[in-house]
């Protein structure tokens, strides 16, 4: 304080230049917004497994428990990199996916771990089945040359003019789920042709090298699903003869057993 008294005591003329408080409180407020947006950080991997388990306690067979944690893994980071946008079609391919694996379960199971799994990515499971149902729809009543972006369009060609408009700025974040999402569309429009998902790939500025491995993976996890899912089959009913077989012996025993009694009474 003794210094400030000093320099502005002489003469009214510095006054002016002895004010870069101001400024200097500017700068700071400045600088303020990206320093929070950089302290802003997204669940742990973990973290998101820990709420979809808590979300869902029940117990989960071993085949279904391992891709769906996996699935999570992958998604989770989907989720949370930079140019992550929600889209339909994303919806769409994810659903396809979920649906498939865990078509043996019963409905209400299916619906209840599949809330668990959207939740703990932070984003809303309603909002999931109503985009990938309302895209069914409109995809059985389209044709395949009709799968095409148009911003003024039906949904479907809405939600791929979404992605071409994303893809052409550099800001679409693609993943396996949207590869997946476009393939169902050309499995409902009742697309034969080959190059009729090269040609839709290419219109939503997709890699189409990128989809056809993802596709080609999907299918791999599909079958393997399938192999694991025989097996759990074949060694459920294996395991329901033996059962026969242990009652069946008791039943043996204790009917031989009812039948000594009376002998033994009399003797």
């Amino acid at each position: 304080m003794l210094v400030a008294k000093r320099f502005v005591a002489p003469t009214a003329a510095p006054r002016p230049k002895a004010a870069p408080a101001p400024r200097s409180s500017i700068a700071r407020k400045a600088v303020a917004t990206p320093v929070l947006a950089a302290t802003f950080k997204p669940p742990t991997v973990a973290e998101t497994k820990a709420k979809f388990l808590a979300g869902y306690q029940k117990p989960v067979a071993s085949i279904y428990s391992t891709v769906l944690q996996e699935l999570l893994v992958q998604q989770h980071f989907m989720r949370y990199s930079k140019n992550y946008q929600y889209n339909p079609i994303f919806a769409l391919g994810f659903v396809s996916v979920y649906e498939q694996i865990l078509e043996s379960l019963s409905a209400e199971e299916r619906a209840a771990i599949f809330k668990a799994y959207v939740d703990a990515l932070g984003e809303n499971a309603d909002t999931y089945k109503r985009d990938a149902q309302a895209l069914e729809q409109a995809a059985n009543g389209l044709t395949p040359e009709s799968l095409h972006p148009d911003a003024n369009g039906n949904d479907v060609q809405k939600a791929l003019a979404s992605i071409a408009t994303h893809s052409a700025a550099g800001t679409f974040s693609y993943n396996k789920f949207v590869a997946i999402g476009l393939f169902r569309l050309l499995e409902l429009s009742g697309a034969k042709e080959p190059s009729a998902l090269e040609k839709l790939v290419k219109a939503v500025g997709v890699k189409p090298e990128a989809v056809n491995r993802d596709l080609l993976m999907y299918k791999g996890v599909l079958s393997k699903l399938a192999a694991a899912k025989e097996l759990m089959r074949e060694f459920v009913e294996r395991e329901k003869r033996k059962q026969a077989e242990r009652d069946a012996a008791k039943a043996a025993k204790a009917a031989g057993t009812t039948e000594s009694s009376p002998a033994q009474v009399q003797a």
